[in-house]
């Protein structure tokens, strides 16, 4: 059980958040009034009231100041996981994203050299709207029980981050994924670029907590083809079992299957699988590896255990 000690809103992007002593909360929105709002999954961010505190004993900061809007006494967020859902009142959030990175105009990390937003803040999207007030009491909701499994798309291509070629990869990989049953949670066109996928691979595992992030494009022989190495960068162990099924399956349809570099991998609980670029090649192998993946993903999440044949 916790409580919320502040409401904090901001009419434009970019100026100081206030106290407020209500708000109103739309699915279709988030805080009505608040400009961080949107069809997104950031609608609502959130500070434990514990770390603002801990904060004041350096510099003493107003609630709003990190960009919060609602500080809440009696939760660590950190050590919640993605997905995580409170009820206030009528109110239902469910926590998508823990942190987010700290902008170079951070008027407090200008200040102080420090902003406790980008590792102590989540966000949350509204599920059931309504009003909340300051001192409502917040309720962390039991999980639900056997919840989709989380996923992210992201397509490799310069031309395509361009707008020069359209991408058919991507959607078709969220077509099949959302026909097995798992909930897709973003998809990004990203240019052949190793810092911008190393980074984007980083917070949807790290932050986004998604169970599979599948990218598609880059696995070749170009020199601009870097999927897999940005891939291995960022892993914490590996998993070639599925990227070699992948070349076995394509070599049975082509022999131009063995020149596929695509590697697998884990960071933390989140599957990272390189699928080809072109849309026939990522229909062959994903519909070669997709059923096998679920057994993985849930040991990965803790949600199945081991199982051994005798």
């Amino acid at each position: 059980m916790g409580k919320i000690l502040a409401i904090c809103t901001s009419p434009r992007r970019g100026t100081v958040k206030t106290a407020v002593p209500s708000a109103v909360l739309t699915p279709e929105w988030g805080i009505v009034g608040d400009a961080h709002g949107g069809n997104w999954h950031r609608q609502v961010s959130m500070l434990s009231a514990e770390k603002v505190e801990a904060f004041r004993k350096k510099v003493w900061v107003d609630y709003g100041a990190f960009g919060e809007n609602l500080v809440v006494e009696g939760f660590d967020f950190r050590t919640l996981p993605v997905t995580s859902r409170f009820a206030i009142g009528d109110v239902v959030l469910e926590m998508t994203q823990i942190g987010k990175e700290c902008h170079n105009d951070c008027v407090i990390k200008q200040q102080t050299g420090e902003c406790i937003m980008p590792r102590e803040g989540v966000f949350a999207r509204v599920i059931a709207g309504g009003e909340i007030r300051v001192g409502d009491e917040v309720t962390l909701l039991p999980p639900p029980e056997n919840p989709p499994l989380r996923a992210a798309v992201i397509t490799l291509s310069d031309k395509g981050s361009r707008g020069e070629r359209e991408d058919k990869s991507g959607p078709l990989i969220v077509k099949m994924l959302a026909a097995a049953g798992y909930k897709v949670e973003e998809t990004l066109l990203l240019p052949d670029e190793a810092a911008a996928l190393k980074a984007q691979l980083i917070r949807l595992a790290d932050g986004r907590q998604v169970n599979l992030i599948l990218t598609t494009g880059g696995t070749g022989f170009s020199p601009r083809d870097i999927t897999p190495e940005a891939t291995l960068a960022v892993a914490d162990r590996n998993a070639p079992g599925i990227a070699e099924a992948m070349r076995y399956h394509s070599l049975s349809i082509t022999p131009r299957g063995m020149l596929s570099r695509a590697a697998s991998v884990l960071r933390g609980k989140t599957l990272i699988v390189n699928l080809p670029g072109s849309p026939k090649a990522v229909q062959e192998n994903l519909e070669y590896i997709l059923p096998s993946l679920e057994h993985g993903l849930r040991i990965a999440a803790g949600l199945d255990g081991e199982c051994a044949r005798h």
